[in-house]
C-alpha cells in the first residue's frame, strides 16, 4: 500500500494560506460558542478551539497526502486543475466534491468531539481519579435538587456540532464570496 507513496514536489501555498484563514474565522467562532454553551472561561475555551481545530486539520492534511497519491490519474488531474485554476472539466466532479464534503465535515465533527471529550476528562481538576459510586436513591435526589442536569456528553455533542456548523458555514460563505 505504501510503495507508492511519495510526497509532493509541489506545495499549493494558496490552499495553505487559505486554511490559515479559516484558523481565524473558525477558532473564535469555536471558542465562542464553547465559552456560551459549556461555560468555559475564555482562556480554556479559546485552547479548546485551537487544540481541535490544529489536530482535525493537522490530520486532514495528513490523510489527504497519504490518499493523494493513490488516486486515479482523472480525479487527480481534477483535483489540480480545481486547486491551480479554480475549475473543473468534467460536469460530475461538483457532485463527487459535495459527497466529500459531507463526508469531511462529519469526519472533523466526529474527531473535534472526540478530542474534546479527550481534552475535558484528562485536564479536569480531579484528574485520573475514579468518581465515586453514587447509590441510586442518591443519584434520584440529587436530579430532583438540580432540574436542569444534564448528561456532560450530550452537551459536547451538541456543542461541537454547533461550533463546527457555524464555523464550516462562515467558511463557505467566505468560499461563495471568493469565487464570485
Amino acid at each position: 500500500m505504501l510503495e507508492n507513496f511519495t510526497l509532493p514536489r509541489l506545495l499549493p501555498i494558496g490552499v495553505m494560506l487559505f486554511n490559515l484563514l479559516f484558523f481565524l474565522i473558525s477558532i473564535p467562532i469555536e471558542a465562542y460558542i464553547f465559552n456560551r454553551r459549556l461555560k468555559f472561561d475564555k482562556k480554556t475555551s479559546i485552547f479548546y478551539a485551537i487544540a481541535t481545530n490544529l489536530f482535525s486539520a493537522t490530520l486532514g492534511w495528513v490523510i489527504f497526502f497519504v490518499l493523494e497519491p493513490m488516486l486515479p490519474p482523472e480525479i487527480k488531474s481534477e483535483l489540480i486543475n480545481y486547486v491551480f485554476f479554480n475549475n473543473f472539466r468534467y460536469p460530475n466532479t461538483q457532485a463527487t466534491l459535495i459527497l466529500t464534503t459531507f463526508i469531511i465535515f462529519f469526519t472533523t465533527f466526529l474527531m473535534k468531539f472526540l478530542l474534546l471529550q479527550l481534552l475535558v476528562f484528562t485536564l479536569r481538576e480531579d484528574g485520573w481519579k475514579k468518581p465515586e459510586i453514587v447509590e441510586t436513591s442518591q443519584r434520584r435526589q440529587l436530579r430532583r435538587a438540580i432540574p436542569g442536569i444534564k448528561l456532560q456528553t450530550t452537551n459536547l455533542v451538541t456543542t461541537t456540532l454547533i461550533a463546527n456548523s457555524l464555523s464550516y458555514s462562515a467558511i463557505t460563505i467566505i468560499l461563495l464570496i471568493r469565487n464570485r
